[in-house]
Protein backbone atom coordinates (compact mmCIF):
# COMPACT_ATOMS: atom_id res chain seq x y z
CA UNK A 1 0.00 0.00 0.00
CA UNK A 2 1.00 3.64 -0.69
CA UNK A 3 2.41 5.50 2.47
CA UNK A 4 0.87 8.75 0.45
CA UNK A 5 -2.78 6.60 0.24
CA UNK A 6 -5.03 8.06 3.19
CA UNK A 7 -5.95 4.81 5.43
CA UNK A 8 -9.60 4.70 6.58
CA UNK A 9 -9.63 2.82 9.79
CA UNK A 10 -13.01 1.60 11.70
CA UNK A 11 -13.23 1.02 15.08
CA UNK A 12 -15.84 -1.01 16.67
CA UNK A 13 -16.77 -1.66 20.35
CA UNK A 14 -18.12 -5.33 20.61
CA UNK A 15 -21.79 -5.46 20.75
CA UNK A 16 -23.74 -6.49 24.00
CA UNK A 17 -22.18 -9.80 25.76
CA UNK A 18 -23.25 -11.87 29.03
CA UNK A 19 -22.91 -9.77 32.02
CA UNK A 20 -19.82 -10.02 34.14
CA UNK A 21 -20.06 -12.59 36.56
CA UNK A 22 -20.44 -16.67 38.31
CA UNK A 23 -21.67 -18.03 34.97
CA UNK A 24 -18.39 -16.58 33.29
CA UNK A 25 -15.54 -16.67 35.54
CA UNK A 26 -13.68 -16.18 32.64
CA UNK A 27 -14.04 -12.69 31.09
CA UNK A 28 -12.45 -13.67 28.08
CA UNK A 29 -14.91 -16.22 27.54
CA UNK A 30 -17.97 -14.09 27.64
CA UNK A 31 -20.59 -14.88 24.41
CA UNK A 32 -22.60 -12.12 22.74
CA UNK A 33 -25.82 -12.35 23.75
CA UNK A 34 -28.59 -12.99 21.10
CA UNK A 35 -29.93 -9.14 21.35
CA UNK A 36 -26.07 -8.18 21.27
CA UNK A 37 -25.86 -10.10 18.20
CA UNK A 38 -29.54 -8.78 16.50
CA UNK A 39 -28.71 -5.76 17.17
CA UNK A 40 -24.93 -6.02 15.70
CA UNK A 41 -26.37 -7.45 12.11
CA UNK A 42 -28.32 -4.08 12.48
CA UNK A 43 -25.43 -1.81 13.14
CA UNK A 44 -23.69 -3.82 9.46
CA UNK A 45 -26.92 -3.11 7.66
CA UNK A 46 -26.56 0.71 8.93
CA UNK A 47 -22.84 0.74 8.11
CA UNK A 48 -23.56 -1.40 4.02
CA UNK A 49 -25.80 1.42 4.41
CA UNK A 50 -23.10 4.02 4.64
CA UNK A 51 -20.95 2.54 1.72
CA UNK A 52 -18.42 1.09 4.46
CA UNK A 53 -16.07 -1.73 2.85
CA UNK A 54 -12.93 -3.07 5.09
CA UNK A 55 -10.75 -5.17 3.20
CA UNK A 56 -9.55 -6.89 6.65
CA UNK A 57 -11.50 -7.13 10.14
CA UNK A 58 -8.84 -7.46 12.96
CA UNK A 59 -10.27 -8.83 16.37
CA UNK A 60 -9.40 -8.76 19.90
CA UNK A 61 -8.66 -12.69 20.67
CA UNK A 62 -12.23 -11.98 23.51
CA UNK A 63 -14.82 -14.11 22.27
CA UNK A 64 -17.38 -11.36 22.44
CA UNK A 65 -15.23 -9.57 19.79
CA UNK A 66 -14.65 -12.71 18.02
CA UNK A 67 -18.33 -13.07 17.76
CA UNK A 68 -18.95 -9.07 16.71
CA UNK A 69 -16.63 -9.35 13.71
CA UNK A 70 -17.66 -12.71 12.69
CA UNK A 71 -21.35 -10.61 12.63
CA UNK A 72 -19.41 -8.05 10.56
CA UNK A 73 -17.37 -10.47 8.01
CA UNK A 74 -21.01 -11.97 7.35
CA UNK A 75 -22.75 -8.68 6.91
CA UNK A 76 -20.30 -7.08 4.49
CA UNK A 77 -20.02 -7.70 0.76
CA UNK A 78 -17.33 -8.04 0.01
CA UNK A 79 -17.03 -10.53 2.55
CA UNK A 80 -13.74 -8.94 4.64
CA UNK A 81 -10.70 -10.91 5.75
CA UNK A 82 -10.47 -12.01 9.23
CA UNK A 83 -7.89 -12.03 11.25
CA UNK A 84 -6.90 -12.41 15.20
CA UNK A 85 -4.80 -9.33 16.68
CA UNK A 86 -3.50 -10.38 20.06
CA UNK A 87 -2.88 -6.55 20.95
CA UNK A 88 -6.73 -5.57 20.36
CA UNK A 89 -7.20 -7.34 23.72
CA UNK A 90 -7.81 -5.55 27.29
CA UNK A 91 -4.37 -3.78 28.20
CA UNK A 92 -2.13 -3.05 25.46
CA UNK A 93 -1.49 0.54 24.54
CA UNK A 94 -2.59 2.71 21.34
CA UNK A 95 1.12 2.46 19.96
CA UNK A 96 1.52 -1.39 20.59
CA UNK A 97 -2.09 -1.21 18.68
CA UNK A 98 -0.69 1.20 15.98
CA UNK A 99 2.22 -1.50 15.82
CA UNK A 100 -0.61 -4.35 15.12
CA UNK A 101 -2.46 -1.90 12.62
CA UNK A 102 0.99 -1.79 10.72
CA UNK A 103 1.56 -5.31 10.00
CA UNK A 104 -1.86 -5.08 8.20
CA UNK A 105 -0.93 -2.85 5.48
CA UNK A 106 -1.06 -4.95 2.49
CA UNK A 107 -4.73 -3.98 2.04
CA UNK A 108 -7.00 -0.42 2.01
CA UNK A 109 -9.45 -0.21 4.55
CA UNK A 110 -8.88 -1.70 7.82
CA UNK A 111 -11.50 -2.72 10.76
CA UNK A 112 -10.53 -3.33 14.36
CA UNK A 113 -12.46 -4.91 16.75
CA UNK A 114 -12.04 -4.37 20.47
CA UNK A 115 -13.22 -3.09 23.87
CA UNK A 116 -13.17 0.15 26.06
CA UNK A 117 -11.37 1.75 27.37
CA UNK A 118 -8.76 0.39 24.59
CA UNK A 119 -10.35 1.20 21.76
CA UNK A 120 -11.36 4.85 23.17
CA UNK A 121 -8.01 5.60 23.94
CA UNK A 122 -6.93 4.48 21.10
CA UNK A 123 -9.33 6.98 18.71
CA UNK A 124 -7.89 9.82 20.65
CA UNK A 125 -4.47 8.89 20.18
CA UNK A 126 -4.75 8.67 16.65
CA UNK A 127 -6.58 12.25 15.99
CA UNK A 128 -4.72 13.73 18.83
CA UNK A 129 -7.49 14.69 21.69
CA UNK A 130 -6.87 14.69 24.98
CA UNK A 131 -9.62 12.61 26.27
CA UNK A 132 -10.80 9.21 25.29
CA UNK A 133 -13.59 8.71 22.84
CA UNK A 134 -16.45 7.18 24.25
CA UNK A 135 -18.04 4.05 23.02
CA UNK A 136 -21.44 2.46 23.32
CA UNK A 137 -21.15 -1.68 22.65
CA UNK A 138 -21.96 -1.83 19.04
CA UNK A 139 -20.65 1.80 18.51
CA UNK A 140 -18.16 2.63 15.73
CA UNK A 141 -16.40 5.33 14.06
CA UNK A 142 -14.50 5.81 11.26
CA UNK A 143 -10.60 7.75 11.41
CA UNK A 144 -8.89 8.77 8.38
CA UNK A 145 -5.10 8.27 8.55
CA UNK A 146 -2.54 10.03 6.56
CA UNK A 147 -0.40 7.22 6.44
CA UNK A 148 0.46 4.43 8.79
CA UNK A 149 3.68 5.93 9.63
CA UNK A 150 2.10 8.33 10.90
CA UNK A 151 -0.16 7.02 13.37
CA UNK A 152 -1.15 10.45 15.45
CA UNK A 153 -1.67 12.34 12.81
CA UNK A 154 -5.69 10.69 11.79
CA UNK A 155 -8.59 12.71 11.77
CA UNK A 156 -12.17 11.65 12.92
CA UNK A 157 -14.36 11.40 10.13
CA UNK A 158 -17.71 10.19 12.05
CA UNK A 159 -19.17 8.57 15.03
CA UNK A 160 -21.85 6.64 15.58
CA UNK A 161 -24.10 5.46 18.59
CA UNK A 162 -25.43 1.87 17.42
CA UNK A 163 -28.88 3.40 17.75
CA UNK A 164 -27.78 5.49 14.86
CA UNK A 165 -26.44 2.97 12.61
CA UNK A 166 -29.57 0.43 13.60
CA UNK A 167 -31.52 3.27 12.30
CA UNK A 168 -29.97 3.75 8.93
CA UNK A 169 -31.24 -0.03 8.41
CA UNK A 170 -34.52 0.29 8.50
Amino acid sequence: MSERQPIQILLVRHAIAAERGPEWPDDSKRPLTHKGVARMRQVVNGLRALGVRPDVIGTSPLVRARQTADVLVAGLKPAPELTVVPAMAPGHTPAELAAALKAMTAVGGVALVGHEPGLGELAAWMIGARAALPFKKGGVCLIDLPSLARPREGALIWMATPKMLRSLSE
